[in-house]
């Protein structure tokens, strides 16, 4: 098996990843920003012994995730530092960069989502790295209707600081001959964007919008931890594409995801309809950023079709059984928070 640098370790789905490629008989290193990585709280402080690396650092601060299994190297580098870079590819065989900045102003993601991962992909180009997998987003389309389209037939027309400069990540890791995979939204321990505002926008709406009737594309953080391990590994003959949505195949009703949130946050479900424009109006009366709205009262459903069947997997049970088993991380943490 090869050994496998993981970027974003200690983030999300980073950690996930991590807990996932530990199943492999690889060598495994895991490149984290967290001083110590190990400690409370980590999502690496569990499992097998993991060997301290180098004392340089990584990127923007990342979310708690999973506890990762099986023994691991951690080593520290800053996206932001190209010199603390150096090195970190050395005798790597596949790279699965999830690192990335989400939110903020234009700098700090020009220099985690667009500098960092060039310096990152520069190094990983003169190590002679054979397999680059890069995790990116569905938000690089920006506002739309999507109905089941596949990369191909899709525009990216990114709208925000973030979705800008990891488009432009992708641009990196492409031509690098690398492969990109794209979710929409992912739920599961360690989520500190999805669900949390969904509880946010919930809790503040007087009632739902026009009954929440679009449906959108969704899946939990270990399953696509799966998918980026499984294309990490895959035969090179296996893949037919560069750009891969990386979706559960069977879209979700927003009003099942909502009232999923709803029950799993304690939050009441209203009995009253509103407009659109209305909803709007009380989120941003409320100082609650109204622009996601659009997210969930229009379809955003991605084709991943090409993805499974190139990989030879069968899509797990999904949202109903896979929700439930975050649902105690969840309120642990939103009651914490």
């Amino acid at each position: 098996m090869p050994t496998i640098l993981i970027t974003g370790a200690a983030g999300f789905v980073g950690g996930h990843v991590a807990r996932e490629a530990a199943r492999y008989r690889a060598d495994l290193r895991l490149m984290s920003h967290r001083s110590p990585l190990l400690g409370s709280g980590s999502p690496l402080h569990k499992g097998s012994p993991i060997q301290e690396g180098p004392a340089t650092q990584e990127g923007p601060p990342a979310q708690e995730g999973p506890a990762a299994h099986g023994g691991a190297r951690v080593v520290r580098a800053d996206l932001t530092d190209p010199a603390s870079l150096r090195g970190v590819c050395d005798g790597v065989d596949v790279l699965i960069h999830c690192a990335s900045q989400i939110g903020g102003g234009v700098e700090v993601n020009e220099a985690v989502n667009a500098r960092g991962t060039a310096a990152l992909i520069e190094e990983a180009r003169r190590a002679g790295v054979a397999r680059i997998v890069q995790l990116s987003t569905a938000s690089v389309y920006g506002r739309g209707t999507f109905r089941g389209d596949r990369p191909e037939e899709l525009s990216r027309n990114p709208g925000s600081p973030t979705s800008l400069t990891r488009a432009t990540a992708e641009d990196t890791v492409l031509a690098a001959g690398g492969v990109v995979l794209r979710p929409h939204l992912v739920y599961g321990e360690g989520d500190r964007w999805v669900v949390p505002g969904l509880t946010r926008m919930l809790r503040v709406l007087p009632g739902t919008v026009e009954g929440w009737p679009a449906r959108t594309s969704v899946i939990a953080a270990p399953e696509l931890a799966a998918l980026l391990v499984a294309t990490a590994l895959a035969p090179a003959a296996d893949l037919t594409a560069s750009v891969y949505h990386a979706t559960h195949p069977e879209p979700l009703r927003v009003d099942t995801l909502l009232r999923a949130v709803a029950d799993c946050t304690w939050t009441d479900w209203p009995d009253r309809e509103l407009t659109a424009d209305r909803a709007r109006a009380v989120l941003a009366e409320k100082g609650v950023p109204p622009s996601g709205l659009d997210m969930f009262t229009t379809d955003h459903v991605f084709d991943s079709t090409p993805l499974w069947s190139d990989l030879r997997r069968a899509p797990g049970a999904g949202f109903d059984t896979d929700f439930p088993l975050a649902a105690p991380w969840y309120r642990k943490a939103l009651l914490d928070g």
